[in-house]
Formats: structure tokens, sequence, C-alpha cells
């Protein structure tokens, strides 16, 4: 799919865009670790929360200028239901970044069927099915006033019970406030929120052509 957008299949690692891929599919092996690492992969342990060691590599390459797909809902869903509450891993991303980045929202449609789940007693075809109707549907940009959305957190953090338990999440420096881990989850919260509208408007979009 991201080979497509520029025109034109090609094994040249230096055309491919970075990518978060789940560590339990794409590297459970040294042959699929070499490929998808090869192929700019950045691999992310589902579960292992938005301060694992990865993230970090991830948020490098952000402030690199580099282009870098994640899947926010961080989950393979095959069924046609409305987006899912999102993982905070890509707003974090948005937060930790010195320049906030573009985000461009992508939904496709048709992947199901090329490559379906439940194929064969449960099992996934071997090779991509032939002859299926795929779609890429690219939404606007969407614009983010991290500054602003920072001081709304904060001051909804306030009226937030913070956890029982001890926090294990570092203070995160975003626009020039510190943030400690209850501001930080109103703030991953609103800006999940803002993606998770986009990319539902773009489904029902999707859904109609």
């Amino acid at each position: 799919m991201w080979g497509a957008f520029k025109g034109l299949l090609s094994l040249d690692p230096e055309l491919a865009r970075w990518v978060l891929a789940a560590e339990d599919i794409c590297f459970r092996n040294p042959i699929f670790s070499y490929i998808f690492r090869t192929g700019k992969c950045i691999p992310i342990t589902r579960g292992g929360g938005i301060y694992q060691e990865h993230m970090n590599e991830a948020l490098q390459r952000l402030k690199d200028g580099s282009w870098l797909h994640t899947f926010p809902e961080g989950k393979v869903f095959q069924e046609d239901v409305p987006i899912r509450r999102l993982k905070w891993g890509t707003a974090s991303l948005i937060a930790r970044c010195p320049v906030t980045p573009i985000v461009l929202p992508i939904i496709h449609r048709g992947f199901e069927e090329m490559l379906p789940e439940n194929y064969n007693n449960g099992r996934r075809p071997l090779v991509p099915l032939c002859n299926k109707d795929l779609k890429v549907v690219v939404g606007e940009p969407i614009e983010f006033d991290v500054p602003m959305m920072v001081e709304t957190a904060v001051l909804a953090s306030r009226h937030v019970t913070p956890p029982l338990q001890e926090s294990k999440w570092p203070v995160l420096t975003s626009a020039g406030q510190e943030l400690d881990e209850t501001a930080q989850r109103c703030l991953f919260i609103a800006l999940s929120e803002k993606i998770q509208s986009s990319l539902e408007t773009l489904r029902l979009l999707a859904k109609r052509l």
C-alpha cells in the first residue's frame, strides 16, 4: 500500500517510509526480523506501553523529519465497524516531538478480502487473493495546536483523581510545560479523539465510494 503512493512498487529501502510494526507478527523469527527491519519497520511490543524502547526510536525518526506510519488502533480489525478508541502511542509521539508533525489520516478498505483472517479454518491464505476491490482514502492533514491542548490538559488534570499507584511515567515536557502522568493522560485523550474523529469520517466516506 505504501509503495503504491510512489506510483510504483520498489524494493529500494531508500524509497520506503518508516512504519511501526507489531513485534509478535513481523519480528517473530530472524528471517522476518531482517526483512522488516530492512524495510524500515520499527518493532513495537503491543501492551509494552508508550514509553517502550522502540517508541524512542520512532520519535527520533520524526525529529529527523522522516515520514512515519502508525496504526493507532493497535490491532488488526477486519470487521466493518466504527473506529475504536485509539491507543495513545501516536498521540504521545505528537506531544513529545519538538516540532508538531503533520498528521495525514489514511483509511483502507478491501485488504480484509485480499488477506482474510478467517479464510481456511481460522487461518490466513498463504498468498494474497487476487481480483479484490481495494480502496485507499487519504484525508486532509490534521492540525494540532499543541500549546493550547497542553494548557487545556493541565487545567483538566486538576479535576481528575490521580491513579492510586505511584506514577511510572516520566515527566513529559511539551510546549514548554511539564506534565505529570494525569496531565499526559488528558492530553493523549484529546489528541487521540481528534484523530479518531477524522478517521471515522474517512471510514464512512470510503464505505460510500
